[in-house]
C-alpha cells in the first residue's frame, strides 16, 4: 500500500501539480500540513521533482519507492567542511526519515557539512538484546533470534526503499553476516564481555552511515562514509564507556577531514559513538548518547564555529516533557549549565559533549529539532547574560543511593575526607553530589555505574568501618535546579515553601561548585511530583509569563 503525495508549484499565474507514490510511513516532520489515511500534503522549499518506481524488498514484497529526488550539493561556495550536524537514532529510524535528513542537510547551501549519525531507531537496543539472547541460544539457532531478524529486515528494506548502490548493498549484506558470526561466537564461548558488546553495537552506526552516504550519492550529492575509529578517534580502553584521548585524536581527525587542493568536495558521513582503544586497537564506545560527543570532537578538531545536534525535541526544555506536560524551550545555555543538565538527568545531550567545545574555546553547540527545522533550538556557548535568569531547567535523576558516613573519632583531624574518597576510588564507585560537616559526609552514588550495590557497599565498609559508621538508603532521587545560584536564597525560599505545602521532605541538599546547580535529594516516589510543583512555581502552571520572563524570551 502506498500514499499519494501531491506536489504543487506555482509558475507565473498558473499552478502545476502532480502526484507521486512513496511507501506508507508515519511522518512527524514540521513540513506536514495535513495528514489523513489517504493524503499527506508536503511543503518543500524548493520543490524537488520526485519520480516513483516499484522495487521488491529482500522479503519479496513490492513497494513503490522514490527513484529520483535530486538534491543540490551543499557547500559549493566553500572549500572546507564548515559545520558538523549530528542526527540521532529517531531522526534516521527508517527510509523516510533518512530522506528528510538528506533534505535538511541540503537545505543550507552555505554549509559543507560533516554529518554524524547514530544507529537507526532502536537498533542499539536490539543488538544488545541479541547479545544477551545469544548466551542462551545454540549456535545453530542464532539466525532465528527475533531481534537479529528485526535488525536485518530494517536495514535491508531501507536499502531497497532508498535504492542504494549495488556495492553498498553487498557491503550491508557482509556486515549483517559478520554480525551473525559474532553472535555465534558469543553463543559458543558463553561469554559476553564489554569488549564484545562494543563490537556488537558498533554494527548499528556502521550500517546506518553506509546506507545514508550511498543514498546521497544516488541523489546527486557527493558523499563519503567514514568509521570514526579510522579517522583517528582514539580512546581509553574502558569498553562501553571510553574517554576520548584528545591529544591523540584531534590532529589525526583534522588531517583526515581537511580537503586537499584538487580533491573533490564531499559531504562526510561519520559513525557516531565509536572509537578505537589506544592500547588494544579494538573498537570502543563512548557510552549511550556518545554520538553527541563524536560530533563535538569533530567540530573541535576542525576548529569550526558551530556544531548542530539535531534531536526530536525543540532544543533543551525547562524539564522532561514526559514528566511536565507544559515545558518551554530554552533559548540559551552555558557549557556549564548544559553539562550539569546532562549529568543530572536530561536526555538531550551526552554529559561529556561539552568538553571538546570548552577546549576549543570559541565553538558553539546548537540543539535543533529534525522534526521541526523551523524551531530556533537552543544555542550553547561559553557565556551568557544571567541577570534576568532565575531557574533555567529542572531535571530528575532516579534510583539514587544515599550514603551517610559519620565519625566522631575524626573530629578536628586532618585527612578524614581524603581517606573517605580514597575508599570510593579503590571501590571504583562514582559519586554524584556531596554534603559535608565536621564529623560526617553524605553523598549519592551514580546509579548507572553500580554493578552490584550490596557487594560494592560491603567492600566500601571494609576499611571505612575502622574510622566511621557507614549506612545507606536506596530508592531516592535527585531533583536538580539548573539556575542562577547568585539568587540561591530566593530560589530555596520558594522551593522549600512549595515542598512544605506538598509534604515533600528533603533528605539532603548540595550546591554545585559550578554555581549553576542546586540538588535536592527526595524520596523516589515523590520525585516526579517534586519536579511538577517546582516547574509550576518557577515557570507558571501553564508555562506562562513567569517562566518566559525568567528565560529572557
Amino acid at each position: 500500500m502506498a500514499l499519494r503525495f501531491h506536489q504543487s508549484r506555482t509558475v507565473g499565474a498558473k499552478v502545476s501539480s502532480r502526484s507521486v507514490s512513496v511507501p506508507v510511513v508515519q511522518v512527524r516532520s514540521s513540513s506536514v500540513v495535513k495528514q489523513s489515511p489517504r493524503l499527506v500534503q508536503l511543503s518543500r522549499c524548493p520543490a524537488t521533482p520526485v519520480l516513483s518506481r516499484s522495487v521488491k524488498t529482500h522479503a519479496g514484497a513490492t513497494v513503490v519507492a522514490p527513484a529520483v529526488r535530486k538534491y543540490s550539493m551543499p557547500g559549493q561556495s566553500v572549500e572546507q567542511l564548515n559545520v558538523v550536524y549530528k542526527f540521532g537514532g529517531s531522526s534516521v529510524r527508517d527510509a523516510e526519515r533518512m530522506m528528510e535528513v538528506a533534505d535538511i542537510i541540503c537545505s543550507f547551501p552555505q554549509y559543507l557539512p560533516c554529518v554524524v549519525l547514530s544507529a537507526m531507531g532502536k537498533t542499539t537496543n536490539l543488538l544488545l538484546e541479541c547479545g544477551e539472547m545469544a548466551l542462551k541460544t545454540p549456535p545453530s539457532m542464532i539466525a532465528d533470534l527475533a531481534p537479529l531478524k528485526a535488525v536485518r529486515q530494517l536495514h535491508l528494506e531501507t536499502c531497497d526503499t532508498l535504492g542504494v548502490e549495488a556495492e553498498v548493498r553487498a557491503e550491508v549484506d557482509k556486515l549483517l553476516s559478520e554480525l551473525s558470526q559474532l553472535l555465534i561466537g558469543i553463543s559458543i564461548m558463553q561469554d559476553l564481555t564489554l569488549r564484545a558488546k562494543d563490537s556488537l553495537v558498533s554494527f548499528g552506526e556502521r550500517l546506518s552511515t553506509r546506507i545514508f552516504a550511498s543514498y546521497l550519492r544516488t541523489q546527486g550529492v557527493a558523499a563519503r562514509q567514514y568509521d570514526a575509529m579510522d579517522l583517528g578517534l582514539t580512546t581509553t580502553d574502558d569498553f562501553s564507556n571510553a574517554d576520548v584521548i584528545y591529544d591523540e585524536s584531534l590532529p589525526k581527525i583534522k588531517a583526515k577531514l581537511t580537503r586537499q587542493p584538487g580533491s573533490p568536495k564531499e559531504v562526510a558521513i561519520v559513525t557516531g559513538f565509536l572509537g578505537r582503544g589506544l592500547q588494544t586497537g579494538a573498537t570502543t564506545t563512548l557510552g549511550r548518547g556518545g554520538s553527541d560527543l563524536t560530533a563535538t570532537v569533530l567540530g573541535a578538531a576542525l576548529h569550526l564555529p558551530e556544531v548542530q545536534v539535531w534531536k526530536d525535541v525543540d532544543g533543551v526544555l525547562t524539564s522532561d516533557p514526559r514528566i511536565v506536560s507544559n515545558t518551554l524551550p530554552v533559548n540559551e545555555l552555558t557549557f556549564e549549565e548544559a553539562t550539569e543538565l546532562a549529568y543530572f538527568g536530561a536526555q538531550v545531550l551526552h554529559p561529556q559533549a561539552m568538553q571538546p567545545a570548552i577546549r576549543a574555546g570559541n565553538m558553539g553547540v546548537r540543539v535543533k529539532n529534525s522534526y521541526n527545522r523551523a524551531a530556533p533550538g537552543t544555542i550553547i556557548s561559553a557565556k551568557r547574560d544571567m541577570s534576568a535568569t532565575l531557574v533555567t531547567s529542572i531535571v530528575l535523576k532516579k534510583d539514587v543511593t544515599l550514603v551517610d558516613i559519620i565519625s566522631t573519632r575524626m573530629m578536628g583531624q586532618y585527612g578524614f575526607l581524603a581517606r573517605v574518597f580514597d575508599e570510593f576510588r579503590r571501590c571504583k564507585m562514582s559519586v554524584d553530589v556531596v554534603a559535608t560537616s565536621e564529623v560526617s559526609v553524605s553523598l549519592t552514588l551514580d546509579p548507572k555505574k553500580l554493578n552490584d550495590l550490596e557487594a560494592d557497599m560491603e567492600m566500601l565498609r571494609g576499611d571505612l568501618n575502622k574510622i566511621a559508621q557507614v549506612s545507606y538508603r536506596t530508592g531516592l532521587c535527585i531533583v536538580s535546579l539548573i539556575c542562577n545560584v547568585e539568587k540561591t536564597s530566593h530560589i530555596l525560599q520558594r522551593a522549600f515553601s512549595v515542598f512544605s505545602r506538598e509534604g515533600i521532605q528533603v533528605q539532603m541538599m548540595s550546591q554545585g561548585a559550578s554555581k549553576t546547580n542546586i540538588s535536592l535529594v527526595v524520596d523516589g516516589a515523590l520525585g516526579q511530583r517534586a519536579v511538577q510543583v517546582l516547574h509550576a512555581e518557577f515557570f507558571g502552571a501553564a508555562g506562562g509569563p513567569t517562566g518566559l520572563k525568567q528565560l529572557g524570551h
